[in-house]
């Protein structure tokens, strides 16, 4: 007997940070450090922004999905120091500081705290790795602020092209922080840092002290030890060291604060801040500055190798460079795009030539009289078309998007293509299902179950059923390149996106609660096995199968008996107010219109044999001809998508999905009419 495959454990770190628990991440740097390009890659369709109290300094901040701990992501203005800071930096201070519960000191200044929020569990700091040395000064003084640090070592990529070598694990060594290597522009690091940040909120894990150097450290003692007294940290809520340098550096706010609260501390206070600098050669805030700039090239100089420029190379190396280059990137997307086109259109043709075409035929002699001879034709033509969508589509694609995925290269295209599907309220991780669309939207929303969830699962699957399937790309090609020529096959494909563009606004706003960002990982190339590609394949299209074959037969049933026993003036008669009021065609489509949805290629034979020609222009002027290749394009796709979308998005969404695609294409069709036929009668 084969023994049936055991579960692996997977351990659970604890504990989870969601809900009330989340995390609060803020994200922290100099100017041009990559801090908002990194912000930009994991943030959420809706980020919220605002200023800090009392300044024109913007902040954006979003929620953000880590593995299976939540966080709240703050992109806050940039600052190069946090001493002798003007009022618009000192509130990112204080911010860092306080959140928005301002201590004692700080209760009487006018704006309320800083942000909105409180102040974060962790600071990932974002470095330059090309100018290190100066970014390690802002380091030091980070580490002062007592909360847990990670170091986003970002521009690797640029640091090697200088031929500068980093040791990113004697960095972490020195300082006391993880430090994680990063190029944020191409998404590689992202996925580790935040994970990185997670854990360092577990361990609690602090800097190293990083205190000045000894001669300076030795002449601050005793304006130390009289700092540190309970009034004074109850009042400040300041870590003692921060406060210490603060104020031997003789920042405004800290002095200004404490004549205000402490005017009887204060003469002595400056006494030995006096005496500590008539020992040293130089003012003491000089001396701090200098030592701080010292201690940071002796790191810069103990953790990076100057060496010759990296030249790069290697076939990953331009993979990378075609996938996720911020310029390049699109085209390798536009590649990728391009084979998919050439499964749909190529392969997937020529599959369905050989598979359903040929069933279509051998069948199309037997045409039976009786009742049961009807029922038994109507299942056979509903398992020839679940041959004519599992066969030449479904397998194909899906083994596409499998191989993508295990290959690494989806992950690259949904990191570079996340920021334009923002604007429809989705993420990047569904550019590869609805260019699945284009050969049929089955597998394609089967595929964004896969890669989304919750409310972008089913914005995207709503979506997905105006992607241009190839059985309504085949008529369109068909009808409008004969009738109406490239322009007019150009026109109804752009206005499909537009439609799809403005759809997706509009569904973001009924769906408002946005998702959280992701936190894309960009994985190692691999080649696909061919096991995992046929198992993953069969897992992802067993249940569609079960639910598909169902509605397909059981319609062509339907549909089949009501052609039998004379229905279709009675059908033809309930659609006039359809075809022919509002669209303005023969009444003779109502049937077409009706039996579109077992199958949309049907929809064309139909056509001919309702005109009783394959001459339609005989009977359709050219703006009648555009309006119902309009109707069919935005027309609910056909029954084996409202079944795949039953399974995945639940009745309540599927039954909205035919209202709105139905109603879309009764509104862009017929206002498409009204203005065609205008022109028509102004130009008379």
């Amino acid at each position: 007997m084969k023994e049936a495959p055991r579960a692996t454990a997977i351990p659970l770190r604890t504990p989870l940070f969601r809900g009330e628990r989340r995390l609060r991440i803020a994200l922290v740097g100099m100017p041009n450090s990559g801090k908002s390009t990194l912000f930009q890659a994991v943030s959420s369709t809706s980020i919220r922004t605002g200023e800090l109290a009392g300044t024109r300094r913007a902040y954006g901040e979003c929620a953000v999905q880590i593995g299976l701990d939540e966080a709240r992501v703050i992109d806050l203005p940039s600052i190069h120091s946090l001493h002798h800071l003007e009022h618009d930096d000192r509130v990112t201070l204080q911010y860092l500081l306080w959140g928005d519960e301002l201590p004692p000191v700080s209760v009487h200044e006018p704006g309320g705290p800083p942000a909105p929020f409180s102040p974060p569990d962790v600071i990932i700091q974002v470095v330059d790795a090309t100018s290190l040395e100066r970014h390690l000064e802002l380091t030091l003084e980070l580490s002062q602020l007592g909360r847990p640090i990670v170091i986003a070592l970002n521009m690797m990529d640029e640091a090697r092209k200088k031929g500068l070598h980093i040791s990113s694990n004697t960095l972490s060594k020195l300082l006391g922080v993880p430090v994680v290597p990063t190029v944020t522009l191409m998404g590689h690091g992202i996925s580790e840092l935040f994970a990185t940040a997670v854990e360092a909120v577990r361990a609690k894990a602090c800097p190293l002290p990083q205190p000045a150097s000894k001669h300076i450290c030795e002449k601050l003692q005793p304006l130390s030890k009289a700092l540190n007294i309970p009034e004074i940290q109850t009042a400040f809520r300041v870590p003692h060291p921060l406060l210490v340098m603060q104020f031997a550096a003789a920042d405004g706010y800290f002095l200004q604060e404490m004549r205000q609260h402490f005017p009887r501390l204060l003469p002595d206070l400056l006494r030995l801040r006096d005496e500590a600098e008539q020992t040293l050669p130089r003012p003491l805030a000089e001396e701090l500055h200098a030592d701080r700039h010292h201690r940071a090239a002796s790191l810069y100089e103990a953790v990076t190798r100057v060496g010759a420029p990296y030249e790069g190379g290697g076939w990953r190396y331009w993979l990378d460079e075609l996938f996720l280059h911020p310029q390049w990137g699109l085209l390798g997307s536009l590649v990728v795009f391009a084979a998919v086109l050439f499964v749909v259109f190529e392969v997937s043709t020529w599959l369905d030539a050989m598979t359903s075409a040929k069933l279509v035929t051998l069948a199309s002699g037997w045409q039976p009289l009786s009742t049961g001879g009807v029922i038994a034709r109507a299942v056979l033509d509903g398992l020839i078309g679940l041959v004519g969508i599992v066969v030449p589509y479904m397998i194909p694609l899906v083994l596409l998007l499998v191989a993508l995925e295990e290959s690494g290269i989806m992950h690259r295209i949904a990191f570079v293509v996340d920021r334009g599907f923002h604007h429809l309220g989705l993420h990047g991780g569904v550019a590869v299902p609805f260019l699945l669309g284009l050969g049929c939207n089955v597998p394609a929303i089967s595929a964004a179950a896969t890669v989304t969830k919750g409310r972008e699962r089913v914005i995207a699957s709503l979506l997905i059923t105006f992607v241009p399937c190839s059985a309504r790309s085949a008529i369109i090609l068909a009808l409008a390149g004969k009738y109406l020529g490239g322009l007019g096959v150009f026109t109804i494909f752009m206005l499909t996106m537009v439609v799809i563009a403005l759809l997706g606004g509009l569904l973001a706003r009924r769906f408002p609660d946005s998702g959280p960002g992701q936190v894309q990982e960009i994985p190692s190339y691999a080649l696909p096995a061919w096991g995992s590609l046929i198992y993953n394949t069969w897992m992802r299209t067993k249940d569609v199968l079960t639910i598909v074959t169902p509605l397909l037969v059981g319609g062509s049933v339907v549909l089949a008996l009501l052609n039998h026993f004379g229905a279709d003036e009675l059908i033809n008669t309930v659609f006039t107010p359809v075809t022919h009021w509002w669209l303005g065609l023969p009444v003779a489509l109502g049937v077409p219109i009706l039996f579109g949805i077992l199958r949309k290629e049907l929809s064309l034979l139909m056509i001919y044999q309702a005109l009783g020609t394959f001459d339609i222009g005989a009977h359709l002027d050219w703006v009648q001809i555009m309006t119902f290749l309009l109707f069919l394009t935005f027309y609910f796709p056909c029954v084996s998508t409202f079944a795949v979308m039953l399974k995945t998005i639940g009745r309540k969404e599927a039954l909205f999905s035919v209202s709105l695609s139905v109603g879309v294409a009764l509104l862009v069709s017929g206002i498409v009419r009204l203005l065609l036929e205008g022109a028509q009668y102004l130009s008379a």
